[in-house]
Order: C-alpha cells, then sequence, then structure tokens
C-alpha cells in the first residue's frame, strides 16, 4: 500500500468485501434462528391448547345385572328392571327374529349379554350362594324343678270386675288404705300389686285390675299372671259386660275363681239374683251345687271380709302352691312406666327364684342389672321371693308389660340374648314385608297382563306406540297434586304415663272403624311426659298430642301454643276418648239440608219493557209459605227440576220487595234464558249445614 498508488484502495475495497460477506453470514444464521424459534412456539401453544381442550370424562357407574344360562325374555327383563319391549328393542337389527319373541322366549348367552352392552350395563354371573344361619342365643324358662326343692309360697290373687263394682275398695279395705281416694275419676286405670299380710299371718299377693272397658289388656295379663282370681260382682248392679269378660280371661287362663257379691249392705242389694245371673255363664256357685264359693261382702263397711280371705287361704291350701326359691329368676311384668329421678321402672311378679340387687335380667328386648327394688309402698327391700311384687329400677330400656322376666348369667349374655331377640324381630318383619312385596308384583304383573291382552295380536312396534297414547297423561300431574289428600285424616301422637295405659288407648284406638268418614292415623306414642319433639312431630303431621296422667312443661305448652298444636291432656281414659271423638268429628264436612220456605204456583206470562230489552214475567201465587228473594229457587214442572238459582226481580203490584206471603199474588223474573210455562210451580228453599259426627263407637 506504501509503495503503490492504488495499494490502499485495494486493500480498502478487500476489507470491504470480506465485512460484507460476513455481514450476510450472520443475517441468514439469525433468521433460521427465528424461524425455528418460532415453529417451536406454535408448536408448544397447539400442545396446551390441545391439553386445555380435552376434558376429563367422568367416571359412570353401570348397573350390574346378575345374568345366567338359558334366560327367558320376562326374566331378563326383571333382572335389568326394566320391560319385555325394552329387551326387544334392544335386539334390533340383529340376526334375532324379534317378531317371534314372547316372555317365555329362551335367549343364548351371547344375545343376553348383547341385550346388556346396548342397554348400557355390566353383566356378572349369578353365583349360588348358601347363607350362613345364625346360631340361637335366646333365654329360655328353666326345665320344671325337682320336687324335693320345692316350697310353700303365698297365692297370686287377681281382683277382677266391673267398674265401680268396689274391686279398689275392697282391696283398701283389706290393707287398711285409701287407695280409691287418689284415683282420678274414682276409677282404676292402671295394674296395681300388693303383699297383704291378713291376721292369721298369712300373706297374699294382690293384683287390682281396672273395671273399665279400654282395660282388656291389663286384665287378661292379670289373670295369666294369678293363681286365684276373686271376681267382684255388685249386688244392687248384677252382671255386666266386663263381668263377663273376666269370667272368660279366668276360664282361658284355667284359673280357680271366687265370687265376692259386693255392696250387700244397700237396700236394693239382690245376691241370689247375681248368682243365678251367673248360672248363663257357667259360674255355678256351691249353693246351685258347683265348686265355686260366693261370699256375700261390703267393702265400703268390711263385712264379711274375713270369710272371703279364708276361702281364699283355703283354696291355696287345696291348690299346694309352691316354687323354687333358689336359681335363676324367672318372673311376669306386669306394668312398667318411667320415673323421672328412677329411669325406667318396672312392676314384678317373681315366679321362681329369689330376686336380688345386682342380678341381670331380660325381658323381651330389653335387659337390666337391678340397682334397686321397692315393695308397693316405695320401700327398699333387698330381695323378693316367689309370688313377691316389686318394682325393679335399672333397666336400659322400657321393656313392655306382659314380658317374661328371665335372669341370666352376665351382662354380655343379656345382650345377646337382645340382639338375638331383634334379630329376629327384624327377620320377621322382612318375611312380612316380602310377602306384601310380592303380593304387590302380582297384582302388578296381572295388571299388566290384562292390559296387554288385547294388543296381542300387535307387533311391538305398534303395541308401543297404542301403549303411549293410553298412558302419556297418567304423569301429568306434579307430584304435590299427586300426594295431596282431599279426604280428612287426623293423625295423633298417644303418649301415657304406663306401658298399660298407652296399650289401652291404643287397643281402643285399634277399634277405629269409621276410616271412610276420616282416617285415623297414631303416628307416634310412648311413655313419659310431652316433649319438644313430640310436639315438633306434631306439628309436621299437621296433628293433635293426646296425653293421658303425664303433664307438659310450660316451655312445651308456649311451644305447643306457638305451632298451634293442640296439647289434649286427661287423668280419666272415657274423657280422653271422648274428646277424641269429637275433634274426629270436627274433621268431617257438615251435612247439608234443605229447609222449604215457601212454594208458589206461576198463573201467567207476559212481558216487561225494562230500557229497550222487553224481560219475561212470571206472575204467580204463593200457595203456602213465603218467597224470600235472598234465598234460592228451583223450577218444578211436574216431577221434574228445569231451573235452580236466584230471582233478578221480585214485585208486588209495581213495588219491589224481598218477600211475599201466602194468598199474595207478585211477578218475579230469574236469571237466565229460561222457558217458563203456566203451571210451573217456583219453590224458594234455604240450606242449612249440619255438624256431622263420626260413627265410631268404641264402645263405652
Amino acid at each position: 500500500c506504501r509503495f503503490h498508488p492504488s495499494g490502499k484502495r485495494y486493500l480498502l475495497m478487500s476489507m470491504w468485501g470480506f465485512r460484507r460477506h460476513l455481514l450476510t453470514g450472520n443475517i441468514i444464521i439469525i433468521t433460521v434462528i427465528i424461524i425455528i424459534i418460532t415453529i417451536l412456539c406454535v408448536q408448544v401453544r397447539g400442545l396446551k391448547k390441545d391439553q386445555k381442550n380435552q376434558k376429563v370424562k367422568p367416571k359412570v357407574e353401570k348397573q350390574e345385572v346378575e345374568i345366567r344360562q338359558r334366560m327367558t325374555v320376562a326374566a331378563l327383563a326383571d333382572a335389568m328392571n326394566k320391560d319385555f319391549d325394552h329387551v326387544v328393542e334392544a335386539l334390533l337389527n340383529t340376526s334375532v327374529d324379534v317378531d317371534s319373541l314372547d316372555p317365555g322366549s329362551v335367549l343364548e348367552e351371547r344375545w343376553i349379554k348383547e341385550v346388556v352392552t346396548r342397554s348400557g350395563m355390566k353383566f356378572r354371573w349369578a353365583k349360588l350362594s348358601e347363607s350362613k344361619e345364625r346360631p340361637n342365643r335366646d333365654a329360655f324358662r328353666r326345665p320344671p324343678a325337682d320336687p324335693s326343692n320345692l316350697v310353700p309360697r303365698p297365692p297370686v290373687v287377681t281382683i277382677m270386675g266391673h267398674v265401680d263394682h268396689g274391686k279398689t275398695t275392697l282391696l283398701d279395705s283389706l290393707r287398711k288404705s285409701q287407695i280409691v281416694a287418689t284415683e282420678a275419676g274414682g276409677i282404676t286405670q292402671h295394674i296395681g300389686a300388693f303383699l297383704v299380710q291378713l291376721p292369721t299371718g298369712e300373706k297374699i299377693t294382690f293384683l287390682d285390675t281396672p273395671g273399665h272397658a279400654a282395660f282388656s289388656a291389663m286384665r287378661a295379663r292379670g289373670a295369666n299372671a294369678t293363681d286365684i282370681i276373686i271376681l267382684v260382682v255388685a249386688a244392687d248392679d248384677g252382671i255386666m259386660n266386663q263381668t263377663v269378660e273376666s269370667i272368660q280371661h279366668a276360664r282361658r287362663a284355667k284359673v280357680p275363681m271366687i265370687v265376692a257379691v259386693n255392696k250387700c249392705d244397700k237396700p236394693q242389694a239382690d245376691p241370689d239374683t247375681v248368682k243365678q245371673a251367673l248360672l248363663a255363664h257357667d259360674v255355678v256357685c256351691e249353693e246351685f251345687g258347683g265348686d265355686i264359693q260366693a261370699i256375700h261382702i261390703s267393702a265400703l263397711k268390711g263385712d264379711n271380709l274375713l270369710a272371703l280371705t279364708e276361702a281364699t287361704v283355703a283354696l291355696a291350701e287345696v291348690l299346694e302352691l309352691k316354687a323354687e326359691p333358689s336359681g335363676p329368676v324367672e318372673g311376669l311384668i306386669i306394668e312398667s312406666r318411667t320415673d323421672k329421678g328412677k329411669g325406667p321402672v318396672t312392676t314384678a311378679i317373681v315366679q321362681r327364684g329369689t330376686l336380688k340387687r345386682g342380678c341381670v335380667l331380660v325381658a323381651g328386648k330389653s335387659w337390666a342389672k337391678v340397682r334397686f327394688l321397692f315393695d308397693e309402698n316405695g320401700r327398699t327391700v333387698m330381695e323378693a321371693g316367689p309370688s313377691s311384687a316389686v318394682q325393679v329400677v335399672g333397666w336400659k330400656e322400657l321393656p313392655s308389660a306382659g314380658e317374661v322376666l328371665l335372669e341370666v348369667e352376665s351382662e354380655q349374655r343379656a345382650r345377646e340374648v337382645v340382639d338375638w331377640r331383634s334379630y329376629q324381630e327384624e327377620q320377621q318383619k322382612l318375611e312380612e314385608e316380602q310377602s306384601v312385596i310380592e303380593l304387590k308384583q302380582k297384582l302388578h304383573l296381572e295388571e299388566y297382563k290384562k292390559e296387554r291382552e288385547g294388543l296381542a295380536h300387535l307387533s311391538w312396534r305398534r303395541r308401543k306406540s297404542v301403549l303411549y297414547q293410553a298412558n302419556k297423561t297418567k304423569f301429568s300431574m306434579r307430584p304435590s297434586e299427586r300426594t295431596q289428600r282431599d279426604h280428612p285424616n287426623l293423625p295423633v301422637i298417644i303418649k301415657g304415663d304406663v306401658d298399660g295405659s298407652v296399650e289401652a288407648i291404643l287397643n281402643v284406638v285399634d277399634s277405629y272403624d269409621a276410616q271412610q268418614q276420616c282416617e285415623l292415623e297414631v303416628v307416634h306414642f310412648g311413655i313419659g311426659d310431652v316433649s319438644e319433639n313430640d310436639v315438633n312431630m306434631a306439628d309436621t303431621f299437621a296433628g293433635s298430642i293426646y296425653g293421658f296422667n303425664v303433664g307438659a312443661s310450660s316451655s312445651v305448652q308456649q311451644l305447643a301454643s306457638k305451632r298451634g298444636v293442640p296439647l289434649r291432656l286427661h287423668t280419666v281414659i272415657y274423657k280422653l276418648i271422648d274428646e277424641l271423638k269429637e275433634e274426629l268429628s270436627s274433621k268431617l264436612p257438615p251435612l247439608i239440608s234443605e229447609n222449604v220456605i215457601g212454594e208458589a204456583t206461576v198463573l201467567a206470562m207476559f212481558e216487561v219493557t225494562v230500557g229497550k230489552k222487553k224481560v219475561p214475567v212470571a206472575g204467580c201465587r204463593v200457595q203456602k209459605g213465603q218467597l224470600d228473594r235472598r234465598l234460592k229457587f228451583r223450577m218444578i214442572r211436574g216431577r221434574d227440576i228445569i231451573w235452580e238459582g236466584s230471582l233478578v226481580t221480585l214485585k208486588h203490584h209495581k213495588d219491589d220487595v224481598n218477600t211475599v206471603r201466602t194468598g199474595m199474588d207478585c211477578g218475579l223474573s230469574i236469571d237466565g234464558d229460561i222457558d217458563v210455562r203456566t203451571g210451573d210451580v217456583i219453590v224458594c228453599f234455604e240450606k242449612l249445614d249440619s255438624p256431622q259426627v263420626t260413627s265410631w263407637d268404641p264402645g263405652f
């Protein structure tokens, strides 16, 4: 460059060419990199978009169908909970001739699977399984005792008879107590157990049963738990309904009887007539050659009670009553109730063994570990031997009256017995429900077959169409419209102080036979005072609460008043039933009757111009009573009723009037375009509403 004049220029040109080539290469490389990056970005975006668009399909649980070899079309339809036509539709477009199928057609295995699969279900093969039989863990009475271990025991005597014949007064005289004064309404409404020690030293356990008609179950329970029955008959009243029922209870229980003819101190008493009337019921007293003792007494004055007790002791000696005082306890629960301080309490008669504190007892589906034992006066006792009546405290749940009382080895054994009995009851209920279900299925199948008999000649497609047209309006109503009740009904909740009282009320309610007038439904029953849960339940069912010898706290009463729930508490059973009858009657619609006020005869027809219209007017004469424009009218022609409605106008001469009396002429026009003729009879009447009374008669 230094020696050649053009060297510098050549050098500059060379350097510029090199730089240009270098710049061009860099641009190409950068361009390629940008293209690659762009392609990668597009692919990543597409991948993310695909992942976003992909939705996770929820797992659908398919119905599982149990299948087996050589299933018929009807059997497969039943297993799928579908009808015959559904199976036929599933076999369309297959090699099966669907027109030749009937409910008894046998399907091949592949077609059975095909139908299930096409229906969106899955199948499993049926397995033959053997149910394991549960061992019996119940508790039972012991076998008869060895005669050498038996010792004499006091007799258990039940006093029975008609209401107000003096049963409790007799027991008061024997015990020197005043039970009658404490009883509501002066009648016994519970079964009571008392131990009476006679002046001679003998002990007798007395059971006092109610005589009211509602307490039949209590009387039956007393007859089954007793050795001797004293039948109390009033000498001034004679044989009554519950007297006859008590005789029947004694005969069924095969218990000997002593007749106590009470109220012999009254002037109108006639004991001989009573004993003669007993002959009609196969009760033959000793005076007439029989073997039944009849003692004339006055329970109120205490006359001849010693003779009655001597007759009872003598009969007990003849019966040679003995029991085994050792071994597990056996007995009978005659009453049960809930005490606020003690909890569930039962009154029991010990029949075998000696009941002590700490014993584990089972009765029905309840069990107890005895915490306390009380006698009839509320005094604590340490043990109770055969024929003793005691109150038992310590029950986990309240057992029902009439249950057999058994002692078991331990609490675990008691739970096993209760579980087994609950299981047995559950199985029995399942069998009953299964029989009801089978009956309903049978009726439904018969109705189904009857409905399709007339369509048997049609193809399945045509049959499907006809059935659709026939049934498309069957479920058009909303569920609320279908479940609405037009028939009057009365839901009730029953609460009682003891199990026997609730049982008596339920037995009376079971005799209700006027369901066609008003449905009576017991939605709940129980023992103890009325609670807030009872009020809430009554409010839910729009029902009433009936309580017998129970109370309700002020908060419960306020809640019932706020919710509008009727709270009906009684201490006398027949008053409770009377109020129940009144409420049932109040639910019934009133009876509508017609009262004819007057009659008139049409003598002539003429027209009167009112404005631009001509109005037909009937000229009438009142034959009897009077016509009152404000009431309803009816037009009779011969024996036919032509019209019924109201009058538009009623005039006497030219004056508008409200009433027209007998013998007066009047003109009247009626509403509607009715052809009124001479000789027609116009009747004026009014409709009266009278309250309807339930036809239910509980028998007292």
